[in-house]
């Protein structure tokens, strides 16, 4: 499909995918219309950090996926909508699951209700890979059961399977996308591998939580081409595919990696205030991504450690938009 003229709406478009997504939309010669969570300061999130002429050329609108209303402007007149838009930290969660729980099921309720009202080509629902929890066959495929083991996990269940509701019952053109660990340029440091590059840079030692688990990362760009590969792919409406690269590692493992390209000697550490509640950590994550390769053609193109060189280059150049002590829980 030629993306020159087709008119996009990315929810979420202020967050680390969603600017990595409206850059590469504008870059292909779409009509992108970008919508970020109102605030008094007029913030865009992430966007701000692209090319002035990528900015200039969204149309960017403010408000709340709350607010049923302002989802319905923003969808007008869309062909494909990329609903990225929620509140992600699982430790966030936590503490506040209602507001956890109203943006993500009641924002999605509202982004799907709004699509049933236009002539939409195809709305891509990004779900997470926490639905799954911590794997119970060596490789996650679609079918693994979903095992919420956070409120941030629950509220991403219960907005897939609206998703899938408004599938079935009003026909409404949506593929479902389970992205497995993203990370990249741009990511905040509330994520792991973030975390662990500024704390190695700019730090004497990496504090991080539980070092055990595994989990299965992918470059945001090979996202990014996952998620617009499914909004164009007639075959994957009404199908949830998972984004991942088949390919687990510990997040011990993981910081050793980093550290080394780094270039510094930075010892590491666990804190135990720093790991989640023991019933609520997911254990493993490793993708089976064999649906989206067959059906989307997709595959991961960027290795680990190509993928973090490039992320530790971006961070060390832009280490001023980060603070040391924020780290990953």
């Amino acid at each position: 499909m030629m993306w020159s003229g087709v008119k996009v709406l990315v929810t979420g478009a202020g967050g680390f995918v969603g600017s990595h997504l409206v850059e590469s939309l504008v870059a292909h010669g779409a009509d992108v219309r970008a919508f970020v969570r109102y605030t008094s300061r007029g913030a865009i999130g992430s966007l701000s950090l692209l090319a002035p002429d990528v900015v200039q050329a969204v149309d960017i609108r403010r408000g709340d996926l709350r607010d049923s209303t302002a989802i319905l402007q923003a969808v007008d007149g869309c062909d494909i909508v990329f609903h990225l838009g929620a509140l992600i930290s699982i430790p966030y969660s936590y503490e506040h699951p209602r507001e956890v729980v109203q943006t993500n099921v009641l924002g999605t309720l509202n982004v799907l209700d709004a699509c049933r009202r236009t002539a939409l080509r195809c709305l891509v629902q990004m779900s997470s890979s926490e639905v799954y929890g911590t794997a119970q066959t060596e490789r996650i495929s679609e079918q693994h059961p979903l095992r919420a083991q956070s409120p941030y996990a629950a509220s991403k269940v219960g907005a897939d399977q609206l998703a899938d509701s408004y599938h079935r019952c009003f026909g409404l053109p949506v593929t479902t996308v389970r992205p497995f660990n993203i990370y990249g340029p741009r990511q905040s440091a509330r994520a792991v591998i973030p975390t662990i590059i500024v704390q190695a840079l700019a730090g004497s030692v990496v504090r991080l939580g539980s070092l055990h688990p595994t989990r299965d990362f992918t470059f945001v760009g090979d996202t990014v081409r996952g998620l617009m590969l499914a909004a164009t792919t007639p075959a994957a409406v009404g199908q949830v595919i998972n984004l991942g690269s088949d390919q687990e590692i510990a997040i011990g493992e993981l910081a050793k990696r980093i550290v080394a390209l780094t270039g510094r000697s930075v010892p590491i550490v666990t804190e135990e205030q720093r790991t989640r509640p023991q019933a609520s950590e997911v254990d493993r994550l490793h993708a089976d991504n064999d649906l989206g390769r067959r059906l989307l053609g997709w595959h991961p193109g960027v290795s680990l450690e190509d993928g973090l060189r490039e992320t530790i280059t971006w961070i060390r150049e832009h280490l001023d938009l980060y603070r040391v002590d924020e780290y990953a829980v």
